[in-house]
């Protein structure tokens, strides 16, 4: 099997490729693209290892997906896009960024992977394990804001997903690819000199109450990112609030 990508929208125009976080898959973006300019296409990619990509070439790191992805993306005909990811999909959507900079039009990252060696590996390994709906939906409440409601129908998708053969191996290599270090290091850490050196507009969305990945200070961040501080959401920004991250990306890719 390769890559899974769903496109929707013209086949002219803008393209925004959207990438989502660990242990999840495309899915996760549904209420943001249905706020999302009709006018603009999007792909959502399952990562890697994730969902419809779960025997894909590039399982693993984030560096691995990235190389993945790009291939896909020139399978597909698709030579210059936007790019948003969310947590590990943030690291694989710089990496994206910093490999192929000429192709990419804007960089939007959602509370990403890779800033910082700050993160909540345990609550990740709890994930990572998780097979019941009483276990993924307690982890998926302990990553939202105090007060989100987790869907039961995410939950019951959750755990289809996780029940076919394979799939807690996949996630099981991911996290450990996440820790070069292992967890008590911390996760591993994008070169902050490449960061701060990419030229197309960065966008980056954090919520104050990230339990997964700290929401870190502005000036954390190299000065040419855009930083966006949302009160009181934690960190599944994209489903606690789709319309407000629709609203920022139909913004970067209005330019």
């Amino acid at each position: 099997m390769g890559l899974h990508m769903e496109i929707s929208g013209p086949e002219t125009g803008a393209t925004l490729v959207l990438l989502h976080g660990f242990g999840g898959d495309g899915s996760a973006w549904d209420q943001v693209r249905a706020a999302l300019p009709k006018e603009l296409r999007v792909i959502t990619v399952d990562l890697p290892g994730h969902g419809g990509s779960l025997e894909a070439e590039g399982r693993g790191g984030a560096g691995r997906m990235a190389k993945a992805i790009l291939a896909g993306l020139d399978a597909a005909g698709i030579d210059r896009f936007h790019v948003a990811g969310h947590s590990m999909g943030g690291a694989v959507a710089a990496l994206i960024a910093m490999r192929a900079g000429e192709r990419v039009a804007s960089l939007t990252l959602v509370a990403p992977g890779g800033m910082a060696r700050e993160i909540n590996a345990g609550l990740l390994a709890r994930y990572a394990k998780a097979q019941t709906a009483d276990e993924i939906r307690a982890c998926l409440s302990d990553m939202s804001a105090p007060g989100h409601s987790v869907p039961e129908s995410v939950v019951e998708h959750f755990v289809a997903l996780r029940a076919r053969p394979g799939a807690l191996e996949a996630l099981d290599e991911t996290y450990r690819a996440m820790f070069p270090d292992g967890p008590e290091a911390g996760q591993g850490v994008l070169p902050a000199a490449q960061l701060a050196a990419l030229t197309m507009p960065v966008t980056v969305l954090w919520g104050t109450e990230d339990k997964v990945l700290p929401c870190p200070a502005p000036d954390a961040l190299p000065p040419s990112f855009a930083m966006n501080v949302l009160p009181g959401l934690g960190h599944m920004v994209p489903e606690e609030a789709p319309e407000a991250v629709a609203r920022v990306l139909a913004h970067a890719v209005a330019g």
